[in-house]
């Protein structure tokens, strides 16, 4: 699998854009994991959240995960579009981004290149 190279991912399986507001999205390998998304818990606007601490759920036909924070900072949107339709974001989940960040301090995170690696493992 071949990962975007315009955004940095986490060990969580998300991914996020470099930039001010940043986007945040689950990766190929979540999407494939989890499967058909049934339900999505977003941060709220205006809400701060912390790298690496959970900051909503995603919820499939096999299981329910946390949406862990890829970066520190106050959340300025989220996604419509995913919310009203959950399976958006494991169809396509490296075009459906989940809700934008004002980033504060980013997390620990990777290149596409070492996430692929990670994801093989």
């Amino acid at each position: 699998m071949t990962y975007p190279a315009d955004r940095q991912y986490s060990k969580d399986h998300e991914w996020i854009t470099l930039g001010n507001p940043a986007r945040v999205g689950i990766t190929q390998f979540a999407a494939q994991a989890l499967d058909e998304a049934v339900y999505l818990e977003l941060p709220e606007v205006g809400s701060q959240v912390r790298a690496g601490e959970p900051c909503g759920e995603i919820e499939s036909v096999k299981s329910v995960s946390d949406l862990v924070a890829p970066a520190s900072g106050t959340v300025t949107a989220v996604n419509a579009a995913v919310v009203e339709n959950p399976k958006l974001a494991t169809d396509d989940p490296h075009a459906n981004w989940l809700y934008e960040i004002e980033v504060r301090e980013l997390g620990d995170l990777v290149s596409s290149d070492e996430y692929d690696g990670l994801a093989k493992e």
